[in-house]
């Protein structure tokens, strides 16, 4: 009775969703007026305009590319650096290694509100505020708490016999790790990627800090940007949703894509 109250309270709260994206989406190919006269019914005509507005005045289309570029780069190097750090927690059963392993895993409870201040002092000093850098430098460092907690999870699962027979072979320390332990691991990396690069799409508090210029700004920035900019005018409501779907359609397409696959992730890292 109670497996099946929770998967029918699952499948209302995916039935809300679903619903939820449809209307944003019809929402955005609808002109202003229809969206005020008619809310929840269906487009009067298709406004395929409303996109090709977001994309170029609304300043949407060079945001993404600044997306693509901060979340691609800062994915990349918080799993570069996160991984030996795990590996070494993981392998290296001292006091020293389960004293630092609780630190990472005290970092995640620390909000994110508390270090702007002194993020944003710190990189104003060396020069790096308003740069895409800095905002890549924040995210990878906000980036590593979570990482190295999660892939500590999974480099703990892999049988040191993998170690061994390298050794045996001949490889060094470091060979292993990269011809041996990283293969088998991939599932962790791959995942750990893929949450930090939905991290970094989405988040929108220290892209509005730290990236101060108009030509400089991140989709969630630009959607801020955008609604400011039509407060005086009269927003176009038609134009925004395309502009919020344009932010959502990489998500919904990677989580369509690989959404198993992050959620075995999270479970088997965090699980160990």
């Amino acid at each position: 009775m109670t497996r099946k109250l929770g998967l029918t309270l699952v499948w209302v709260i995916v039935a809300g969703d679903l619903v939820l994206l449809a209307w944003i989406f019809l929402t955005s190919v609808r002109t202003t007026g229809d969206i005020f006269e008619r809310p929840f019914a269906l487009p009067g005509s298709v406004e395929l305009g409303n996109y090709a507005n977001a994309w170029g005045e609304g300043g949407f289309g060079a945001a993404a590319a600044s997306s693509v570029l901060i979340a691609v780069i800062s994915s990349v190097a918080a799993v570069t650096i996160a991984a030996p750090a795990a590996y070494m927690l993981a392998r290296r059963r001292t006091r020293t290694s389960s004293a630092l392993t609780m630190a990472f895993a005290m970092g995640l409870g620390v909000p994110g509100q508390v270090l702007l201040v002194p993020l944003f002092t710190g990189m104003a000093t060396i020069g790096l505020v308003d740069s895409y850098l800095g905002l890549t430098l924040v995210y990878v460092g906000l980036a590593m708490p979570f990482t190295v907690y999660l892939l500590t999870g999974f480099f703990a699962g892999v049988p040191q016999v993998l170690e061994e027979a390298a050794a045996i072979d001949g490889a060094g320390g470091l060979r292993a790790f990269v011809r041996v332990i990283l293969p088998v691991a991939r599932g962790g990396l791959i995942t750990a990627f893929l949450l930090q690069f939905i991290g970094a799409w989405n988040e929108t508090l220290f892209a509005i800090a730290f990236m101060q210029s108009d030509d400089r700004v991140t989709l969630p920035v630009a959607l801020v940007n955008f609604v400011k900019m039509q407060q005086f005018n009269g927003l176009d409501w038609g134009t925004m949703f395309a502009g919020v779907c344009i932010i959502l359609a990489p998500m919904v397409a990677l989580f369509a894509w690989m959404g198993n696959r992050i959620i075995q992730g999270m479970t088997v890292g965090i699980g160990r």
